[in-house]
């Protein structure tokens, strides 16, 4: 595939004065964000050239054609789940489609309606997600297992629905079946009027996105679903989660949410329903968490296309106990750097050293979609670097050492990225701050967003930790660390990995945190005044033993470390699903000190499938989850 870019834009993008967004304060430095009346000025042969950012990033204008846009779509969204194929799309400021059908989707013909696949990043060029108007659907269907009687086949569903993405763009809902699928006898992507399906699980983000409508999160026969995560987005109608086991929605407007089955949590959240977690009156029981502010927040920096036509990095600023949508691109939200100012990498001809000597010379880093074979980390040294990864940009260490090191400084801001392991073993993926780090900035916080860590899967990897954090005051925004629990170089003894995350610094937040399968403690927390917000964990499915996974009691999942005095942890499940055929037990899901420094609310256990099971929830609190199916629930400890 080409890289297509947008020039000249001409004429077609005065459509954009039907987007009705409104234009912002400008940030300043770099371009100011593009608005109607900037983009209306913009005549052809104005636009100053883009970097070069390779194969396989496309940029789709207002010029194409709706039936061009489907058949690109269609040709980058058919990716196997372990494909070492990167995509990223964007969409220059513009409405595309028509509303025509809107009420009656079977009847709507010029739609932009595709899926959006593994590996598949889309994202608007607007400063404001009106800016880019879809009259359509960018959606997500689950497997169809039984295409006869798919109501039958509820697993896999949309369990396996990862690596995917959207964001920075608004969208009309008018969603048709596509491809194969519409000549199904049921067609999956068949929805209600004004509704979009986006039926994800872990590691397929929806951000700073405008729903003019509904959205379900899951299938249409109500297929299994493991999600998920939103973030600063706008649903003007109802969230139907439906099958989702759990789901976290930080800092967004919803007109209503419709659905729960084992922990749902809202934080800083317009129109969420309320806390009703634990048993309720009426006998049945609570899956819902509220908080009413979220403690530390930074959104994701993104790339945009300013009035003058230049492209620039927008990074917003973090802040704290806030809640609903913040759009603003004006200096006070955040700060505007210039597309020069970053060194544009490429897997094809980019490599450690490459990179590192950019990164030396005070560059920031985009890394365009691919995998990134590395003989030594990439090493950020410098306070307040911005490392953006697009399409779901990979790097793999390819000699024992780390993919990716923070120096000792502040304010340096990781987003977008994959790390898969390798052989030979890794001590530590991702390390956030050397041991002993001193440098922290509350007011700037270095800052890793929607990075996912990958121990076996695409093919064999060995990591002892996934990711390390040493500095104080760093904020963890949407992570999955994932011990492979199939594809290639899965076994016991191959993709082996202790623990998912292992938190040393102090005053460290984690908002989103999803973290499975590893082989000892999958998150442990030494540092001080640690915060969670949600947290989903899987146990290992493979402990061959009890011996060979700990010996008796096993491991809990969240370990809070003995010293420890102060640790706020909301919204937690931890399930089990050992598959071997052998009674192993954890004695508890979550390990901890009980001071009176120490709040943890909302927490469940869950018995999936197999065999064993977790004896209680925290501690020696909470029934077991051991031998079929259960869900216990512990609202507050101590």
């Amino acid at each position: 595939m080409k890289t297509i870019r947008a020039f000249p834009l001409g004429a077609a993008v005065l459509a954009l004065v039907a987007s009705a967004s409104l234009p912002p304060a400008a940030a300043a430095p770099g371009p100011s964000p593009a608005t109607s009346s900037d983009v209306q000025r913009t005549g052809p042969g104005t636009l100053a050239a883009d970097p070069d950012f390779g194969p396989h990033v496309t940029f789709i204008d207002p010029s194409w054609s709706t039936d061009r846009i489907n058949t690109f779509l269609d040709q980058v969204n058919d990716e196997p789940e372990f494909s070492q194929n990167r995509h990223q799309v964007f969409f220059e400021p513009g409405v595309y489609g028509s509303a025509a059908g809107q009420a009656d989707p079977s009847t709507a013909t010029d739609i932009v309606n595709a899926s959006v696949g593994y590996y598949q990043a889309v994202a608007g060029l607007g400063a404001q997600p009106g800016d880019v108007l879809i009259n359509g659907a960018l959606h997500v269907e689950p497997v169809v297992g039984c295409p006869e009687y798919p109501w039958a086949c509820g697993d896999p569903g949309s369990l396996t629905r990862f690596w995917r993405s959207m964001s920075n763009l608004a969208i009309n809902p008018i969603q048709r079946p596509v491809g194969d699928d519409a000549h199904l006898p049921y067609p999956a992507g068949v929805t209600e009027p004004h509704q979009m399906r986006w039926a994800v699980s872990q590691a397929a983000p929806m951000r700073r996105v405008e729903i003019r409508g509904d959205l379900t999160l899951f299938g249409r026969y109500g297929e299994f679903a493991s999600g998920g995560y939103l973030a600063n987005s706008r649903v003007t109608g109802t969230i139907v989660s439906g099958s989702q086991q759990q789901w976290f929605t930080r800092n967004s407007e919803v007109g209503a949410w419709d659905g729960g089955v084992w922990n749902m949590v809202f934080s800083g959240v317009e129109g969420a329903p309320a806390t009703d977690f634990g048993p309720r009156a009426d006998g049945s029981t609570g899956v819902t968490t509220t908080l009413d502010r979220t403690p530390l927040s930074r959104e994701a920096p993104f790339l945009y296309r300013g009035g003058d036509g230049n492209l620039a990095v927008f990074v917003p600023h973090a802040r704290r106990d806030t809640r609903g949508v913040d759009w603003s691109t004006a200096a006070d939200a955040g700060r505007s750097v210039p597309i020069g100012d970053f060194y544009v990498a490429r897997p094809d001809r980019d490599d450690a050293q490459s990179i590192n000597a950019q990164l030396a010379q005070g560059r920031h880093l985009i890394l365009t979609p691919g995998v990134y074979r590395l003989d030594r980390p990439l090493q950020v040294d410098r306070a307040g670097t911005v490392v953006l990864g697009l399409g779901y940009a990979s790097l793999t260490p390819t000699g024992g050492n780390a993919a990716l090191e923070v120096g000792d400084v502040t304010g340096v801001k990781v987003a977008g990225i994959t790390v898969d392991a390798n052989v030979p073993e890794s001590q530590v993926l991702v390390r956030v701050g050397p041991g002993g780090a001193q440098a922290s900035d509350p007011a700037d916080p270095t800052t890793l967003t929607d990075v996912f860590v990958r121990v076996g899967g695409p093919w064999e990897g060995k990591a002892v930790t996934s990711v390390e954090v040493n500095s104080d005051g760093v904020l963890l925004d949407h992570l999955w660390l994932w011990r492979a629990d199939h594809g290639d170089g899965v076994a016991w003894d191959r993709n082996t990995g202790a623990h998912g995350l292992v938190v040393n610094g102090d005053d460290v937040t984690a908002t989103g945190l999803f973290v499975e399968h590893y082989q000892a403690e999958q998150t442990v927390w030494n540092g001080e005044r640690g915060t969670t917000v949600f947290y989903q964990s899987e146990l290992p499915y493979d402990p061959p033993s009890q011996a060979a996974w700990g010996g008796p009691g096993g491991y809990a999942s969240y370990r809070v470390a003995d010293h420890v005095g102060t640790h706020r942890a909301t919204g937690l499940g931890v399930y089990s699903f050992f598959n071997q055929g052998v009674d192993v037990r954890a004695a508890s899901g979550i390990r901890t000190p009980a001071g009176p420094g120490i709040a943890f609310r909302s927490m469940t256990s869950v018995f999936l499938n197999g065999s064993g099971g977790i004896e209680h929830v925290v501690n020696d609190v909470g029934g077991p989850a051991v031998g079929g199916f259960a869900s216990p629930q512990v609202v507050a400890y101590p």
